[in-house]
């Protein structure tokens, strides 16, 4: 099949139309029995796959297939019925199987030590154990589907395509071992970029483990102003090509450069979408090359009930905090310390998540105490107190004023990363371009 993309030259994005008119010229000249869906859960809901999903299931429903619905949970929990409700509307509860990332799977091979080691620069010398849940290797499956949205992500430079299937839908092998090494090699060297060497090990795998499946990529790049998701690309394909059209989109509307570092930043964490600070430290990823020395992060976080998105990680997270990453790389080293080496992506997030001592963060809880969250490092504040300062009605997204002081307000952390320019080389210079001076308010959360 031909690539498909889609651009949209409008700042409202591409129509429902045409978005439709893509999805169905992918399905054009197959004869399709069982399809096997793989769209992202509700951490995505901006992401415009839910609908995606949706219009794709329907069709081919209509046609007479078969289609299972494999939601990338990775090791996040389950999708609720209520959340897959409000993000795949109609499609019935009973096409929906839960991926269970630490026994539903089977191993596909291995990405090579050797390999490991020279993208990593010798950071990291072991071989990367290769694991998918078992129906994306199912021969029943005519066509695999993987809808999702490409997007600057901690772990590996920017998120989706084969990430979806390896992490989304993969084992605690290659979830621990890509986590880790993210962390290891350095969030700030990777975030917003593409060739990255966790991004190399997905590609790997894709090229040697899944070429002989029948996988479609469609991929969006999204934002959101005032909550309404506008798509101004989809990138449909069956290689890798159509990952590098849509991260040079992603760059573009998913980026923005600050002209210096911000010392009090806001960010809101939506009470539907955020449950732990596992999800909400994205907060924290986003904005850790924005926040200048000494700065303050306020992350508003009525939703927020737990650490980790299942019991163990949220052991983990309560029993080592987010104390920096020489203190998590001290204690995953002890041997004493099993429980934390047999869990690399808890380690990895405890590292992603913390401000290295170069900013404080103070969460602002209902769900929470107080004596929880500074167990584990961040300060802590009453929510109710904080939003008759910080009121999210008020704020808008950028600069504000809030008694006599500059604040930073970001409404959605998950559509975006931002950037101290002088902390950052500018990633479109990866593509002949110059960085532009552009507007911050055009963008992720402003007018197009």
């Amino acid at each position: 099949m031909k690539d498909i993309y889609r651009i949209s030259p409008s700042w409202q994005g591409l129509s429902e139309a045409e978005i439709r008119e893509a999805l169905l010229m992918s399905l054009e000249g197959r004869t399709l029995r069982k399809v096997l869906m793989v769209p992202p859960d509700y951490t995505r809901v901006h992401s415009n796959a839910g609908r995606i999903t949706q219009i794709y299931y329907h069709t081919l429903a209509e046609r007479g297939a078969v289609v299972d619905i494999l939601p990338a949970l990775g090791t996040h929990a389950p999708v609720s019925e209520e959340q897959r409700k409000a993000m795949f509307g109609d499609i019935p509860g009973t096409c929906f199987i839960d991926h269970d990332w630490r026994k539903d799977v089977i191993r596909i091979g291995e990405v090579p030590a050797e390999y490991v080691s020279e993208i990593t620069e010798g950071l990291w010398e072991k071989r990367v154990i290769v694991e998918v849940n078992r129906r994306i290797m199912d021969p029943e499956y005519d066509l695999i589907i993987s809808p999702g949205q490409v997007v600057p992500h901690e772990v590996i430079g920017m998120s989706n395509h084969a990430k979806n299937i390896f992490v989304g839908v993969g084992g605690a092998e290659m979830i621990n071992s890509s986590h880790m090494i993210g962390a290891v090699y350095g969030m700030e060297r990777m975030m917003g970029r593409d060739h990255t060497p966790v991004r190399k090990i997905f590609d790997y795998a894709a090229e040697h483990f899944l070429a002989e499946r029948p996988v479609l990529w469609v991929l969006t790049v999204t934002t959101a102003p005032e909550g309404r998701v506008r798509t101004h690309g989809l990138f449909i394909g069956e290689g890798r090509e159509c990952l590098t059209e849509a991260i040079r989109l992603a760059q573009e509307k998913n980026i923005d450069f600050i002209d210096r570092g911000i010392k009090k930043c806001v960010v809101r964490l939506d009470p539907e979408e955020y449950h732990s600070t596992w999800l909400g430290n994205k907060a924290i990823y986003r904005t850790r090359m924005l926040m200048a020395d000494g700065g303050e992060l306020i992350i508003l976080a009525p939703g927020v009930r737990r650490f980790g998105e299942d019991p163990e990680c949220d052991r983990l997270i309560r029993k080592y905090g987010y104390r920096g990453r020489e203190a998590v790389l001290e204690a995953f080293r002890k041997p004493e310390n099993q429980d934390l080496r047999e869990n690399m992506s808890a380690a990895a997030h405890l590292i992603h998540g913390s401000t290295e001592g170069r900013f404080s963060v103070t969460y602002a809880l209902r769900r929470i105490s107080a004596e929880e969250m500074e167990a584990v490092g961040f300060h802590a504040a009453a929510y109710d107190d904080m939003v008759k300062i910080y009121d999210p009605e008020k704020l808008v997204y950028g600069r504000n004023m809030v008694n006599g002081e500059e604040v930073f307000y970001i409404p959605n952390p998950a559509l975006g990363l931002w950037i101290d320019r002088e902390r950052f080389h500018d990633p479109n210079r990866e593509h002949g371009k110059k960085p532009g001076k552009r507007d911050v308010y055009c963008t992720t959360f402003g007018r197009g």
